[in-house]
């Protein structure tokens, strides 16, 4: 019960609070991007009156958690008034599923929008993703694991590819191996202790933390391939560090990738007006999927 409520918990850091003036936009709830075990895995679509043809996928997930809201998010209100089509994406939850499960359903997930582009008026190579906590790691892994499918798969689906275009999370966690300070474990571990279940039983010894901690750890997969990311951070933040942002921008810089971090000072993990924050996602997606210029 204690782990669910933290990650709901966490969750809900990822929703801001602020009341905001939603554009029109016509909803279509509950599509079905594809099964596991039996479920279905879902997502929302939000198309504005005037689609600019470019994708925003959000990541709903807050500790590895994904909830549904019957209202459209506020978050969204910027990309809507600029024309982005926002694929709101839930995936199969911790702690019945792992990180690297729930990474597939990611996988998926954009393979199953790129497949239908035509059906939402989409450019298939401008989609940019977007998220936060949770919702941001799932961003960034998407960023330097997405790729080409199978081509020789029964489903067609599965042989489009899952590449991003263009990444803008908040606070996102990127290396569990060096989690705030070099060589601190928080596979599953201290101050990630309670969200253990989000990692499997891998993490249950030492050999098993470091060898699960880079493959679910986006900093070790960065390369010049990786597409413009942005992130937006705050200072105090003790559940993520910022530390987090700062060396995963580093090494993304240094592969010679346009990367940018926004520091929040005196921010912890949320925070209550993120209005701001999101029209700043948007500026980044205009840029870097639609090539406009502030």
């Amino acid at each position: 019960m204690k782990l669910l409520f933290l990650a709901v918990s966490l969750l809900l850091t990822s929703l801001p609070t602020l009341a905001q003036t939603i554009p029109p936009h016509t909803k279509t709830g509950d599509v079905v991007y594809g099964r596991k075990f039996g479920f279905a895995l879902t997502l929302d679509v939000y198309q504005p009156e005037k689609p600019n043809g470019c994708a925003i996928i959000y990541m709903v997930s807050g500790g590895w958690v994904s909830g549904y809201s019957p209202n459209t998010p506020p978050i969204y209100a910027p990309f809507l008034e600029r024309g982005y089509t926002v694929f709101s994406v839930r995936h199969a939850c911790q702690p019945k599923f792992t990180i690297q499960e729930i990474t597939q359903d990611i996988h998926r997930a954009i393979r199953y929008i790129r497949h239908h582009a035509k059906t939402w008026n989409l450019d298939p190579e401008k989609f940019g993703i977007s998220g936060g906590s949770a919702g941001g790691h799932l961003s960034l892994t998407m960023g330097v694991q997405g790729g080409p499918g199978n081509p020789e798969s029964k489903d067609p689906v599965d042989r489009e590819s899952s590449a991003i275009q263009a990444i803008a999370c908040l606070y996102p966690p990127t290396d569990f191996l060096n989690y705030g300070k070099s060589g601190e474990d928080a596979v599953g571990v201290g101050i990630l202790k309670n969200y253990k279940a989000a990692f499997g039983p891998e993490s249950d010894t030492p050999e098993g933390r470091q060898r699960l901690g880079r493959e679910v750890s986006p900093i070790y997969r960065v390369s010049a391939k990786l597409s413009p990311t942005f992130i937006i951070h705050g200072d105090k933040d003790e559940l993520v560090p910022i530390q987090q942002a700062e060396t995963f921008v580093a090494r993304a810089t240094a592969a010679g990738v346009v990367a940018k971090l926004v520091v929040k000072p005196g921010a912890a993990h949320g925070w209550p007006d993120r209005q701001p924050d999101y029209n700043q996602f948007a500026d980044w997606f205009d840029e870097h999927l639609r090539g406009l210029k502030k």
